[in-house]
Order: C-alpha cells, then sequence, then structure tokens
C-alpha cells in the first residue's frame, strides 16, 4: 500500500487564510489538504467546500466531523451533495468528538462506542443509496433515502484512540484517523486492533489509516516542537513529532510509514507563520517518503 503526503489546515488560522493554503498545497502537487472541526472555531463542511472550490484537483479530508454534532440523515445529505459536484475528491472522516465540548452543546451521549456502532453503518448504507429504517439507541430513521446519493461509492472513515474505538472501526468504517501525537509504535498497535476489529466481522483486506504529524521545520524546529507538544499536553510516547530540516523530517517520517500509515498528514505548529515555505518544505519531504 503506497503512502500519501497531505498537510493540515488547522483551525487555529482564520478561515480566510484558507483558499491560499488550499490551492498552494494544490499547485505543489501534494495530495491531501485536511481540515478539523474543533469547536467552536470553523465548520468543515463549509471549509472543505469553500476548499474543493478553490481548487481542481487535491483531496480534502475532514478530520473529523463529531457524530453527536449531526443527525446521520443530514450528514448524508451534505456529502452526498459535495461528492456529486466534486467527485472522488472528499475524505469523509467521522468520530466521538471531544466529550468536553459534546456536553457544552447538550450533544454527550452516554455511550460513544454505540453511537458510532449505529451512526457509521446508517451513514454508509445511505450513502449507498439505501432506504433505511432504524430504531437504535442513538440513531432512528423511518423509511430514509437520499434522492441523490453519490454516483460513486463514498468512503467513510473513523477517528480512533482507545483500543475498544480502534477495534470498532475496523468492523464498521472504511478507513482509520489516528489523533495528532500518535508515535509508530503506536500505529502499529492500532494497525493490529483495526485488523482484528475487520477479522471479527469477516471483512477481509487491509484497513487504511491516516496518521497526523506535528512537523516543525528551520531553526530551533526542535524547541519549538517540544514546545507545541507540550501546550497541547503530549507527553511521554505521546510528544510524537518530526522536526528539523527536509531530509531529516522525512527519515524521521519512515517509522509511521513502515508501521502502516497508509496516509500522512502533515501539521503545522501554531507558531508557524511562513506558511509558504512550510508547504514547499512538506512538497520536498512529499517528494522523498512516497
Amino acid at each position: 500500500m503506497s503512502t500519501s503526503v497531505g498537510v493540515i489546515f488547522t483551525p487555529s488560522r482564520e478561515p480566510e487564510a484558507l483558499r491560499d493554503f488550499v490551492v498552494e498545497a494544490e499547485r505543489l502537487g501534494l495530495d491531501e489538504v485536511l481540515l478539523f472541526e474543533d469547536c467552536f472555531r470553523e465548520s468543515g463542511i463549509a471549509t472543505a467546500v469553500a476548499a474543493l472550490a478553490a481548487t481542481s484537483r487535491i483531496r480534502v479530508g475532514i478530520g473529523v466531523l463529531p457524530m453527536p454534532f449531526r443527525n446521520v440523515a443530514l450528514l448524508a445529505m451534505e456529502v452526498s451533495t459535495i461528492e456529486r459536484l466534486f467527485p472522488g475528491r472528499l475524505r469523509l472522516g467521522v468520530g466521538h468528538g471531544v466529550q468536553s465540548w459534546m456536553g457544552q452543546v447538550g450533544a454527550r451521549p452516554a455511550s460513544p462506542l454505540t453511537l458510532m456502532r449505529e451512526y457509521v453503518p446508517a451513514l454508509r448504507a445511505l450513502l449507498a443509496g439505501e432506504r433505511l429504517d432504524v430504531a437504535g439507541r442513538y440513531v432512528t430513521l423511518d423509511g430514509v433515502q437520499l434522492n441523490w446519493p453519490p454516483a460513486s461509492p463514498l468512503p467513510v472513515w473513523a477517528a480512533g484512540e482507545g483500543p475498544k474505538t480502534l477495534v470498532l472501526t475496523g468492523e464498521v468504517a472504511d478507513g482509520t484517523i489516528l489523533t495528532t501525537g500518535t508515535p509508530p509504535e503506536a500505529v502499529t498497535a492500532a494497525a493490529a486492533l483495526v485488523a482484528q476489529g475487520r477479522e471479527s466481522v469477516g471483512r477481509g483486506g487491509i484497513q487504511p489509516l491516516a496518521a497526523f504529524v506535528m512537523t516543525a521545520f528551520g531553526d530551533r524546529a526542535d524547541a519549538r516542537l517540544a514546545a507545541e507538544l507540550a501546550a497541547w499536553g503530549y507527553e511521554g510516547e505521546r510528544a510524537a513529532g518530526v522536526a528539523g530540516s527536509v531530509t531529516e523530517v522525512a527519515e524521521q517520517l519512515r517509522p509511521w510509514v513502515d508501521a502502516g500509515a497508509s496516509s500522512l498528514l502533515l501539521q503545522p505548529l501554531d507558531d508557524e507563520t511562513d506558511l509558504p515555505r512550510f508547504l514547499a518544505n512538506c512538497a520536498e519531504v512529499a517528494a522523498l517518503v512516497r
């Protein structure tokens, strides 16, 4: 399985900076721009549409849309419309959402695992054009069917961190998204858990995995990376990222590829002020890693 290399546009930056970022990423030949939907910053759906409309080739991912936030039928309508307008260019990711944020909007589920178990299969079925009747704990659908489902299959990726969630993503999703601060050895462990989930329900093949990696280039790169990881609360083995020259960063990313990451999404630090230079460096890294 080949490895794609993309970049992350973090919502710590103003929305109006997105267009130049994604246009330049496409010009440089990067595979993907991935967007966060962190509460209460920028909409993943709105930014994805804007990024797709501003470009013609690059894949646009959302990592991830919190399931408690959206009725599954509404999300199916939204992403089906996007897929039909921009065929084959959206990477759809859903997840539990940060539970404290979900609590702030009155949407915190008592059982996030049950929600994922109901939600992802329903979303995949709706996007496949099926008519659904579901009476679950969290998902209720009465004869729901999209009028305009995607013309081609749209994979649904799910985010996982804990062992139970990772196994579940293997059972119900088409791909698994791993959070920032996941070191290579944890990618290896995650791949095994995802495979266990696939095998438990009789699914064949290898599930693709996407890993987010904080990335810093240039002077004081190591110190800047360490400070950002600490600010995010990533300690011990979770203090995982890459820093240095283009060649050094490419070498440091190799263990993620060897561990089974099929997609690497390079995340600029919040203190990064020269995004064009960051993107140019990422493009050089991609040429060495692919």
